[in-house]
């Protein structure tokens, strides 16, 4: 089971930053990914939908403190990346 990861610009500006401000978190982040990819619902990574003005979105966990919000289209295995950061800084909007 293979997901397809679609990074938007913004996205991928957001993630250049928080690479650049957290160089230690590049292994757990590259993880992160490729778990996403291989398999969305593995329990390390602590997947859960986002309720309120998120509806639609879902977390996952990079570690305890950091996050990254994406949508997650099953039908066509896509999961789209919207932001990265500190626990609160992904759920504002």
């Amino acid at each position: 089971m293979s997901y397809t990861l679609i990074f938007t610009d913004s996205y991928k500006k957001r993630a250049q930053r928080f690479a650049k401000n957290h160089p230690e978190l590049k292994e757990p982040y590259r993880k992160a990914l490729q778990l996403l990819a291989y398999n969305p619902c593995h329990p390390s990574l602590r997947i859960h939908p986002l309720k309120g003005k998120l509806s639609g979105l879902h977390s996952v966990s990079i570690n305890l403190s950091y996050r990254i919000t994406l949508e997650m289209i099953l039908s066509d295995k896509a999961i789209i990346f919207v932001n990265v950061g500190s626990h609160d800084d992904v759920y504002q909007i």
